[in-house]
Order: C-alpha cells, then sequence, then structure tokens
C-alpha cells in the first residue's frame, strides 16, 4: 500500500518535512537557551536583593591603569551581586543619564564618582529625578548635592550597558544615552571600574529626591512558550506527512472510494399477486 512513497514526488516530500521538522527543533532549542539564561538572569536579581553586602573586592576587580582606563567587567555570575564599599563622592564629574523612564515618567538617573582611597572610581547611580519642572524631558534637573567626606554605599553590581555612545558634555554636565563605563571613563580623570553600582542605601543618606531605580525581571515565560511553540510545530510537520501518506494509501487500495448507487433498473420485477 505504500510503495508509493518510494516515488520521487514523495521523496521530495519526505525530505522538505524532515527538514522544516528539524528547523522547527533547533529554534525551540534556542529558545530554551535563552529561557534558560533569562531565568538564571532573574535567579542572581532575586539572590542580589536577599544577600548581605560584600566587599567590593569580592565581585570588581580594580582598574590598574592610569586616568581614562577601564577595569574587568565582571564576571557573569558576579553581575547583581551586592556589595559595600567606601569612598568620596567627587560632584564635579556627575553624569545625568537621560531619557530614562520610572513610574511612566521620562527623567534622568544620576551617576556621581566614588573615588576610593587607593584613586579608583566606582560610579554609583543614586536613582531617578525629574527633569526641571516646567521644561522638556530633556531639561537638566537640579541635582542634589552629595554627601561630602567618606560615604558606605551599599548596592548592587550592574554591567555596563551596550550601545552607547560618547558621553557629551550639555551646559558644564556630562550627559549620556546609554551607561557605558568605557564612554565615561574616557571623560574621568582616574581609572575607574568596569561596572557600576545600582544604588540601594548610603551612609549617610542619599538626599530623599532621588527616586531607587526598579530592577525588572526578564520575561523568560515567554521564551518557554516559544520553545513549546516551536516543538509543536514539529510535531504538526511530521503528523502532516503521515497523515496525508496514510489518506493517499487509503485512496490507492480503493478503501476511501464512495460506495456506488444502487442500479433499481436491475432490480427483479416483483410479480403482481393473482
Amino acid at each position: 500500500m505504500y510503495r508509493f512513497l518510494l516515488s520521487p514526488r514523495w521523496l521530495g516530500a519526505l525530505a522538505l518535512t524532515l527538514v522544516a521538522a528539524a528547523v522547527m527543533v533547533f529554534l525551540g532549542n534556542w529558545q530554551l537557551d535563552r529561557y534558560r539564561g533569562r531565568t538564571e538572569v532573574n535567579e542572581r536579581i532575586d539572590a542580589g536583593q536577599r544577600m548581605a553586602p560584600a566587599p567590593l573586592a569580592d565581585a570588581l576587580s580594580a582598574p590598574t591603569g592610569g586616568a581614562g582606563s577601564v577595569g574587568p567587567a565582571p564576571a557573569k555570575e558576579k553581575v547583581w551581586t551586592r556589595v559595600t564599599v567606601t569612598g568620596r563622592y567627587d560632584p564635579a564629574n556627575t553624569v545625568l543619564v537621560r531619557g530614562r523612564t520610572v513610574d511612566s515618567r521620562v527623567g534622568f538617573e544620576v551617576l556621581t564618582p566614588l573615588v576610593l582611597a587607593d584613586g579608583t572610581a566606582l560610579l554609583v547611580d543614586q536613582g531617578w529625578i525629574p527633569p526641571a519642572p516646567g521644561g522638556a524631558a530633556t531639561a537638566q534637573p537640579t541635582v542634589p548635592a552629595v554627601p561630602t567626606g567618606d560615604v558606605t554605599v551599599v548596592g548592587r553590581v550592574h554591567e555596563t550597558e551596550s550601545g552607547a555612545r560618547a558621553a557629551e558634555r550639555r551646559d558644564g554636565r556630562l550627559e549620556i544615552r546609554r551607561i557605558g563605563v568605557s564612554r565615561l571613563a574616557d571623560e574621568l580623570p582616574y581609572p575607574v571600574y568596569g561596572a557600576y553600582l545600582l544604588l540601594d542605601e548610603q551612609t549617610p543618606a542619599a538626599d530623599p529626591v532621588f527616586k531607587a531605580v526598579p530592577v525588572g525581571h526578564a520575561n523568560n515565560w515567554q521564551n518557554f512558550g516559544y520553545v513549546v511553540q516551536w516543538w509543536l510545530f514539529a510535531v504538526m510537520a511530521l503528523f502532516g506527512y503521515g497523515w496525508v501518506a496514510r489518506r493517499e494509501a487509503r485512496r490507492a487500495a480503493g478503501l476511501g472510494a464512495p460506495e456506488a448507487p444502487l442500479d433499481r433498473a436491475a432490480e427483479p420485477t416483483p410479480s403482481a399477486s393473482v
């Protein structure tokens, strides 16, 4: 019944079906890797919120070059680690990160270098503030003064953001759209750590005008949904080929042909009763 599957047409259809199914399985596996990667990120975010702060050296290596150099990026497992460090803020080199949204409002995140005792600096994201009142979303805000003297900060290690362009000075202040540590280091007079710190708390306390920058979790379940979708498509492609082949086999064997109508002309005519 199934010898027709060896014909060139059916062999070609089988090859296309297998290739399509293999591609769908590959796409499902790719989405599975993305699901696992995003799940790991979410777990590190949650762990960072719960953990006791560790010394900065446990998560980041200090820069070893001169002014404007950047230290090594943190290892993947060290991103979102909660750390504590003491230094002095350098408000003269405060960086405004424009176009940042918190609670559906566009404003600025404020990065201030924390200069450590060895002369290196760590960029600290103090939080979000709105633009100047009555101005556009890009109107520079009035930045609250930072504490003078030694400051102890606690925060989570945030890796540098990709796609950052060179920082620019506007009205005497450094501005940037995305937080690229290497881009900012070019404008700073000291070596800079290869990540920045998302501030949780500090002593002396930060100005209450700053709003904490929320940390969003990656939508890993969307990737898991894609995994199921692609694998189902692969199963459906194979099932569809088998269903069409079975239907063709039944048709060739005459099992699927409709029953012939009854020929009433050939029926014997019943004799009349006497």
